[in-house]
């Protein structure tokens, strides 16, 4: 039997490289520079006009990032197996230095490599996945030019912009020109159940402090349709009942931080947290990646 597993991740590695250069770099005359011109990682994090944190601005997944066992090899150098039998590549940016009071790093092939103990599945979650893992992930929605959810979109290696403003806070992912909009006017999370489905839900945020807190509800789970409630490339899914609480911190210029705790009563017997950490790209532009235009993942990839 032919495994379309490699293809199907080597179409998402291969998608989410900026095939070539559109906006050409452009320097910006407020972001912090030290006397050769290069970026201050460390300095203080800017402030928006209401005093709150602005995280706007274009930024890059800042993970290091297990490549699966099979796909060991087809990638070059940078290489290192780890105890799990994965192999560990070098990213596309460079990596922060580990925070030994930060919740496990996401994974982007399967969100949970590094939560000890593995995900606590229903076994309904456990049944999914294992359905999509033997189907060589063809219906993952990343290769098929299809929304994303929430964790695929943040651990994706392509950039995504962030645009801050008093009420409402937009994310723009280059990824399949994903788009969020994320409330932050006061108004309310809408009860479970009661508006449609959407790909991203229905999101609303909140300050804490330095924190901004955001809900999300209301999506499209693994009941919907084969290509809805996926968290990473394996399959692990989520289901119409899950709630999102995502935490986003910059604490410093050139970080920003974002906790991940899944809430799902079907899918999960109890909540996980992830981190997921993004790098400052204030220098460069998302590309514009419409997936769409030449798809070609279901006419290469077969299982026979």
């Amino acid at each position: 039997m032919k495994c379309a597993m490699s293809a199907a991740a080597v179409c998402v590695l291969v998608c989410s490289v900026s095939l070539s250069a559109q906006w050409g770099k452009f320097q910006d005359p407020s972001v912090p520079r030290d006397a050769k011109g290069e970026v201050r990682m460390d300095a203080p994090a800017p402030r928006a006009p209401d005093g709150k944190p602005d995280l706007s601005g274009n930024w890059m997944r800042a993970d290091p990032e297990p490549l699966p066992s099979e796909l060991a090899g087809l990638f070059g150098g940078g290489e290192k197996r780890d105890p799990a039998g994965d192999v560990a590549v070098e990213r596309f940016v460079p990596t922060f230095p580990p925070d030994p009071k930060s919740p496990p790093l996401g994974a982007f092939w399967d969100i949970g490599t590094n939560v000890p103990g593995g995900l606590p599945l229903t076994p309904w979650a456990a049944g999914v996945k294992k359905e999509r893992m033997a189907a060589d992930m063809k219906d993952n929605p990343d290769a098929n030019c299809m929304p994303m959810g929430i964790t695929q979109f943040h651990m994706q290696p392509q950039p995504r912009k962030i645009v801050q403003t008093p009420k409402l806070i937009v994310i723009l992912y280059e990824s399949n020109y994903g788009l969020r909009y994320i409330y932050t006017d006061g108004r309310a999370l809408p009860p479970h159940g009661e508006p449609q489905p959407w790909w991203y839900g229905y999101s609303v945020g909140r300050w804490e402090g330095d924190t901004l807190v955001v809900e999300t509800n209301n999506l499209r789970g693994a009941e919907e349709s084969a290509y809805d409630g996926w968290l990473d490339v394996r399959g692990t899914p989520y289901s119409g009942q899950a709630k999102f609480v995502e935490r986003f911190r910059r604490p410093m210029f050139g970080k920003l931080e974002i906790d991940v705790t899944v809430e799902d009563q079907k899918a999960l017997t109890k909540p996980f947290t992830v981190r997921i950490n993004q790098r400052v790209m204030p220098d460069d532009e998302p590309i514009e990646f419409v997936c769409n235009e030449n798809q070609q993942f279901r006419r290469r990839i077969k299982v026979d």
